[in-house]
């Protein structure tokens, strides 16, 4: 453990560094960017602190600005997320990292605090862990900072609250917003990812069971999307009737928690709200249902009213918890209830990570090329970053796509 980080063994870089390297090659729009970043320095003499899924897409994008100049403070934003070998090849690099896999939760409060204490300028946050601690325990730092960028939806909501309440002090850009990143990221990234958390860990088939999907925004679609794929039966559970009509001309069923309960044999929360699966929900399950989260905290499924009113409780398989009900049925948990995809997995894919912190990466550069030019604390990524996003995802790919001709602009310019 050096002086300037807190990592669990730097013994373990070389299979980190194997890691990233795989990642990288399959991630172009960050390193066409890592090449730009590397001949600009726009971040030259700046603190970016980072608290996102520390895995080896995370590492690249901490590499990729670090290459721009940027003094690097990264922590994870989940206790069962980080990869210890991920942090120990940053470190070897000379980046600052503080977190470990399995932390408590005083351990990933200091962890949190440390990347936040070196005084940022830029914070780059997944959840709005960074952005809250600044805000509460260390306002005398908040004049240092240019601006931040939230990954997520759960952080969003966190920001507009903060911001409705006058409590937000630095703009803020809106990440998980960007076409390029909640369309494929939350929809395709999470519906393969959270599949594969699932079907590793429990090595069960899919096909023929029926399915639980609780929340139906993008995240939600994906992950609905992929278990009809495989060949299960699907049940939604919505508060919005929008999103829930949405789901039943998709080929759904629709019910309330209370009935999907007494059908599921997985159950998949992503909703980003707190007790989604309760007493009442466990207390009507089937003997063998299987419970997982995919929203960013662990509160959706109540995973402390089973640990506190079982009969018995045991490990059933590595990162499976079985929780034995005085009805004498058993309720199994992956990943203790937190992100089945990171938690029970490694995260999204490579490829449509890339284009999530291709919009981190450039939102990054937006905020210092704007400093003290932005007259909102809440900030949209810019159209023009999303388009040239996926310009260069075509590019990649090698995909054209048409232009308008100067008439056919006229035309559509008409009359405005």
């Amino acid at each position: 453990m050096s002086v300037t980080s807190e990592i669990r063994d730097p013994g373990l870089w070389e299979s980190g560094a194997r890691k990233i390297q795989w990642v990288k090659q399959n991630m172009p729009l960050l390193r066409s960017i890592e090449e730009e970043f590397s001949k600009e320095k726009p971040f030259a003499g700046l603190k970016v602190a980072l608290s996102v899924h520390l895995e080896a897409k995370t590492a690249y994008l901490c590499r990729v600005l670090a290459a721009g100049g940027a003094d690097m403070y990264i922590t994870g934003s989940n206790p069962l997320s980080t990869q210890d070998d991920v942090a120990a090849a940053l470190v070897h690099e000379g980046l600052k990292v503080f977190a470990w896999h399995g932390a408590t939760e005083e351990e990933y409060h200091r962890h949190i605090a440390a990347v936040i204490e070196a005084g940022p300028n830029i914070i780059i946050d997944d959840g709005g862990d960074l952005v809250h601690l600044i805000h509460t325990e260390h306002p005398e730092l908040i004049p240092n900072v240019i601006g931040g960028c939230e990954e997520t939806t759960t952080g969003i909501i966190r920001l507009i609250a903060m911001n409705k309440a006058n409590e937000l002090k630095f703009p803020m850009v809106l990440v998980n917003n960007a076409d390029c990143k909640h369309l494929f990221d939350n929809r395709y990234g999470t519906g393969q990812s959270v599949w594969d958390g699932i079907n590793r860990t429990t090595n069960l088939i899919v096909a023929g069971k029926k399915v639980v999907v609780a929340g139906y925004g993008w995240c939600g679609k994906g992950v609905a999307m992929r278990a009809k794929g495989m060949g299960a039966e699907v049940i939604i559970t919505e508060i919005d009737p929008i999103k829930a009509m949405e789901a039943v001309m998709d080929g759904f069923s629709v019910m309330k928690m209370e009935d999907a309960a007494k059908e599921g044999d997985f159950f998949v929360t992503v909703t980003g709200c707190d007790g989604v699966i309760t007493e009442k929900s466990f207390a009507n399950m089937k003997d063998g249902a299987i419970c997982c989260n995919a929203g960013h905290f662990d509160c959706e499924v109540d995973v402390a009213w089973l640990r506190a009113n079982c009969v018995r409780s045991w490990e059933a398989r590595n990162n499976i918890m079985g929780y034995e009900l005085k009805n004498g049925r058993s309720i199994y948990i992956i990943a203790e209830g937190r992100l089945v995809n990171l938690a029970a997995g490694d995260g999204h894919p490579a490829e449509i990570m890339d284009m999530s912190f291709a919009v981190q990466a450039m939102s990054a550069l937006y905020l210092v090329k704007n400093k003290n030019k932005l007259d909102s604390m809440i900030v949209d990524v810019p159209r023009e970053v999303d388009a040239e996003i996926a310009r260069r995802k075509l590019a990649s790919w090698n995909m054209e796509i048409d232009v308008l001709t100067p008439e056919q602009e006229a035309y559509l310019n008409k009359g405005l």
